[in-house]
């Protein structure tokens, strides 16, 4: 079904402590690991471990991630709410080329974007620059040229 383009919600203080506690966990990750905060590396590793203290701290932070959400219901009194407004399809397709542009970007946004870009990597500077250029493409080409696809299976 396609419908008119619907303004996505502008969250500042949400957006701002997200921001925070990324940008907390990256620096904390650097400090006590010397390793980089990308979470798809960090994925990885934990599904194809090298050792049983490399996958501990993965499995730490893992955990951390998945329950923010939990976090969130204890502050609140209930869980987030969450919508997606596309098809699964469309999550599914958009799952695979990201997954295909983490791994010859070796990267993800994390990665790149928050810690490559901090410390001036070069490479890190032309993955980001070049992930938000397809993102701001894309995002045109759905909302403006061939419409907005939601709901669905």
């Amino acid at each position: 079904m396609i419908t008119e383009f619907s303004p996505t919600e502008f969250t500042p203080w949400a957006s701002l402590i997200g921001g925070l506690l990324i940008g907390a966990a990256a620096v904390l990750l650097m400090a006590l690991q010397g390793r980089i905060f990308g979470a798809t590396g960090i994925l990885a590793g934990f599904l194809t471990p090298t050792n049983s203290s490399d996958w501990a701290w993965r499995a730490i932070l893992l955990a951390g991630m998945a329950s923010g959400p939990l976090a969130f219901a204890a502050l609140t009194g209930h869980m987030p709410v969450v919508e997606v407004p596309v098809s699964k399809t469309a999550l599914i397709i958009g799952g695979f080329i990201v997954g295909i542009g983490v791994s010859y970007g070796s990267g993800c946004t994390s990665g790149h974007g928050v810690c490559g870009m901090s410390r001036l990597s070069p490479r890190s500077i032309v993955a980001t620059l070049s992930f938000m250029f397809a993102t701001a493409v894309t995002v045109y080409l759905i909302r403006h040229v061939f419409g907005q696809v939601v709901g669905g299976a």
